[in-house]
């Protein structure tokens, strides 16, 4: 693995106290952004709050930036249009009320046909989903949410001891609610695919903090003498390059999409870059901290 940064001597568990105020904060705004998410408050895609799905096949290629403009000379808000590259179809989402369902997709067409007319259509499906539906959906993604999590706990437990797996699972679910909490501040939507961007993110800042809790442990085996909070500073400077390597793979991998991925991949990717710098920093500077407050002056894994 490529060494970018050697022989580091960074004290990060002196910095904990810091580090648990800043991390309080992101916490706090996640848990609102929750709140908010859950009483239908937040800016929902149609997954949540509800709208029309309607797929066009056009006779002839169209440009998204052409429908899209079509839409909003009509007056439409709140959509999104995906394309289907070699099959002339497009994707039109909107979010509506539940008093417009059944309206909103005869007036799509209508402007289509209206702003469009050199390329006639066929509309080859209509999706109608209903706030009820909506909310069912967003119950589901915290149940995913709320699995995955567990999961998490289940697992760090049976590899290492139980307050790893505490330490893990909060830092893990801090990512969660920090991503989820910055995208309520900046007004950005929250769908299935900010939903998956975020279960993504857990299963990355696990693997992060997993390789650093490993170094922990062996550690603990190689440096009976020494304390705890030593051993966790040693153990993270030793892992801190490789930790940096792998974030930074990652955050140009994400930062592509971002950049070149198109409007549909483009919430996924912002998640992701935010969660790429949230989970290094969570595995350093939470998840490890946490453990050492749990377990006190004693050893958290003992001979295992």
């Amino acid at each position: 693995m490529l060494e970018i940064i050697k022989n580091t001597n960074i004290d990060f568990m002196g910095k904990r106290k810091f580090a648990f105020v800043f991390s309080g904060i992101l916490s706090i705004i996640g848990i609102i952004a929750v709140i908010q998410v859950a009483n239908g408050r937040a800016n929902l895609g149609i997954d949540f709050a509800g709208g029309t799905a309607i797929q066009l096949k056009f006779a002839k290629p169209v440009n998204l930036a052409a429908v899209r403009g079509a839409l909003e000379g009509g007056g439409v808000k709140d959509f999104e249009l995906q394309d289907f590259p070699g099959t002339n179809k497009v994707l039109i989402r909107v979010k509506k009320f539940e008093s417009e369902l059944g309206k909103s997709g005869d007036a799509i067409t209508g402007i289509i046909k209206e702003k469009l007319p050199d390329n006639p259509y066929v509309v080859d499906s209509t999706t109608e989903i209903g706030p009820k539906v909506g909310g069912k959906l967003r119950a589901d993604a915290a149940k995913a949410i709320g699995m995955s999590v567990i999961g998490i706990l289940i697992y760090i437990a049976i590899r290492f001891r139980f307050n790893f797996a505490v330490g893990a699972t909060i830092a893990t679910f801090h990512d969660v609610l920090a991503v989820l909490g910055v995208f309520y501040l900046l007004g950005r939507e929250i769908n299935l695919i900010v939903v998956t961007a975020l279960l993504t993110i857990a299963g990355y800042s696990l693997t992060d903090t997993v390789v650093v809790f490993d170094r922990i442990r062996e550690n603990m085996k190689l440096r009976v003498k020494d304390s705890v909070e030593a051993i966790m500073n040693v153990s993270i400077n030793e892992v801190l390059s490789r930790t940096i390597v792998t974030s930074l793979t990652v955050f140009i991998s994400s930062l592509a999409l971002f950049l070149f991925g198109g409007d549909v991949i483009h919430d996924f990717a912002l998640a992701m870059l935010m969660g790429v710098i949230i989970g290094t920093y969570s595995s350093v500077f939470v998840a490890s901290p946490i453990v050492l407050v749990w377990s006190g002056k004693k050893k958290p894994l003992g001979k295992k």
